[in-house]
């Protein structure tokens, strides 16, 4: 079992579907590939031309990356990756992926020049609510990648943004860039190397730092230990949690039905992370 799909069954007991939005069309584009570097240990950041990608992406939302036919070892099934920002004048969106396995070492023999084929923007994105006027968001790992985008949404809207990155190590961490890019001054980077990750360690900061001032809305990714420290910080402040939920996916758009999020439901099949989600309302509080 990976690390995502543990993640997933360890909250699917709490995560109920948003309601639903209007969501912008999706579309097949063939995207230049302007930027493709690595960044940190594992990870590489692909900066794609895609003008309408861009533009339609909300919030959240994600794309199916199509590995070319060649490049070496190349896989059958497109990879689900989170927008990380939209340059929208520069008519272009950014993907930040770790290396792991064949398809996403294939990927890394991508140039800048070449295209990729990408499917996108797919699923229901985190949802701002106009009474916000502060938020925390909290990303683990590459899991940041799905925050990133609601930071550029709510920094456009004025609303005070507190960022918690988390990583294995330095090396790993991811954002820390962007917030800065971002204005967020409030940026709290944490790694299991420094012990700063702990999670009764970084509760009680948080408690320190928001108790006077708290978050109406939190949004968190990657760390089912995270979303649970956030609906316990939730319950303390009154807020309400939004969590984006990492799975394998097969096509991306509800029609394979391979990544059902096994939270229950009266209606037979769970709801789909890639159609009902990734996004979902994380609910009940406290940790376990």
């Amino acid at each position: 079992m990976t690390g995502a799909e543990t993640d997933r069954r360890g909250i699917a007991d709490r995560i109920a579907p948003l309601p639903r939005s209007t969501r912008p069309t999706p579309t097949w584009d063939e995207c230049a590939v302007l930027v493709h570097e690595p960044v940190g240990d594992t990870q590489h950041r692909l900066v794609l031309h895609s003008p309408t990608i861009a533009e339609r992406t909300s919030a959240g939302q994600f794309v199916m990356v199509t590995i070319p036919a060649g490049v070496a070892a190349r896989s059958v099934l497109p990879r689900p990756m989170a927008v990380h920002r939209r340059r929208v004048d520069d008519g272009a969106f950014e993907i930040v992926y770790r290396a792991g396995g064949a398809g996403t070492q294939a990927l890394t023999a991508v140039r800048p020049g070449e295209s990729l084929l990408i499917t996108g923007p797919l699923g229901q994105g985190f949802t701002l609510a106009p009474a916000t006027e502060r938020l925390l968001v909290v990303g683990r790992g590459i899991g940041v990648c799905s925050i990133m985008t609601v930071v550029e949404d709510a920094v456009r809207a004025a609303i005070a943004v507190t960022g918690v990155l988390s990583a294995r190590t330095e090396a790993a961490l991811v954002g820390s860039a962007d917030l800065a890019e971002l204005g967020v001054g409030e940026g709290i980077a944490v790694t299991d190397e420094a012990g700063t990750s702990d999670v009764d360690r970084l509760a009680a900061r948080l408690r320190t730092l928001l108790d006077d001032r708290p978050p109406q809305q939190i949004m968190v990714c990657g760390s089912d230990r995270l979303a649970r420290l956030c609906g316990d910080l939730a319950s303390r402040w009154g807020a309400t949690v939004q969590v984006s939920v990492e799975a394998h996916m097969a096509c991306g758009l509800g029609y394979c039905h391979g990544c059902a999020s096994a939270a229950a439901t009266t209606e037979g099949e769970s709801p789909l992370v890639c159609a009902d989600g990734p996004v979902f309302a994380l609910t009940g509080g406290g940790r376990t």
